[in-house]
């Protein structure tokens, strides 16, 4: 009877293990999970994971009006996988909890500690945070009420500095209409400022999503979110860890050269990068270029 060499054999076998072994991680990483966890006053927040379990945290927080569902072409781009996606619903959005007293979202460090309450439920290890617009300002206030030391970096897209006139481009009649208690008013303002949200404006079916996700955003946030507390200079001005700005050049919502400027009056080791076709949100409008510059950040950011 005719036998196989034995080097036959075992490459046969290491080769049924590692194809068992992609299976195994392709499953893992196809099976995302959904969970609340408590803020440190009481708010529920709504949290998401999906890629890798054991790979390096990635916390994605995006910004106004918004939910987890903002971030799609990051939780589905095949290269990220290999990391660790934590999605959270910030207060007021989402599947969050919508606290009606408008103290609750004035107060910037009710939202640090939202994020670290996040963090501390995950037991994400070293996180990389990236935080879109309002996102960021969430960031600023943790590094200013947490510090870094439980961080690998920080990546702000068109980020929000400080909440001032010479940083936000005056929208008031969009901001008036958003909070008008009128319902046609209030959801023609949410469309119009998701239109400015966008240099190339996004297909149909995705601006219809992002708009029923707007629909769901609180009011009170709304209002009470324009008076947020922003602790900018103490949180970028004592990071050591890297941080990192991108920006829309054609952003019609941040003034992405007064906000790079201030944020380099507070440190001046941050990296940025301007996207020329882009406006608001780059990770959608140039999702490929904004992907691959998020991996190279989070390899430089961890390779210490």
């Amino acid at each position: 009877m005719h036998q196989r060499p034995f080097y036959l054999t075992l490459r046969a076998l290491l080769s049924a293990l590692l194809l068992l072994l992609f299976a195994t991680q392709a499953q893992a990483n196809a099976e995302p999970k959904a969970y609340q966890v408590t803020a440190a006053d009481g708010v529920q927040l709504a949290v998401q994971e999906s890629g890798n379990p054991q790979g390096q945290p990635i916390i994605l927080i995006h910004g106004l009006l918004g939910s987890r569902l903002n971030w799609s072409k990051q939780l589905q781009d095949p290269a990220l996988q290999q990391y660790r996606l934590i999605t959270y619903d910030l207060r007021g959005h989402g599947l969050s909890s919508k606290p009606d007293s408008a103290e609750a979202y004035t107060d910037g460090r009710r939202w640090a500690d939202d994020l670290n309450a996040v963090i501390t439920a995950t037991k994400a290890v070293k996180p990389v945070l990236v935080g879109w617009s309002l996102g960021g300002a969430v960031i600023s206030n943790y590094l200013t009420y947490y510090g870094d030391k439980n961080l690998s970096g920080a990546m702000y897209v068109d980020g929000v500095i400080e909440l001032k006139a010479d940083q936000i481009t005056s929208h008031p009649a969009v901001y008036r209409d958003m909070i008008s208690t009128d319902l046609q008013t209030h959801l023609e303002g949410e469309r119009t400022f998701l239109r400015l949200c966008f240099n190339q404006q996004p297909d149909q079916d995705t601006f219809d999503l992002l708009l029923a996700n707007a629909a769901l955003a609180s009011w009170q946030m709304q209002q009470s979110v324009q008076s947020m507390s922003v602790a900018a200079e103490q949180g970028l001005g004592k990071a050591q860890v890297p941080i990192m700005l991108i920006y829309g050049e054609k952003d019609a919502l941040v003034m992405p050269t007064a906000a790079i400027a201030r944020a380099r009056e507070f440190n001046k080791n941050i990296q940025t990068s301007l996207y020329a076709n882009s406006g608001h949100a780059p990770f959608l409008e140039e999702a490929e270029r904004f992907n691959q510059d998020l991996l190279h950040f989070v390899k430089k950011a961890t390779s210490h």
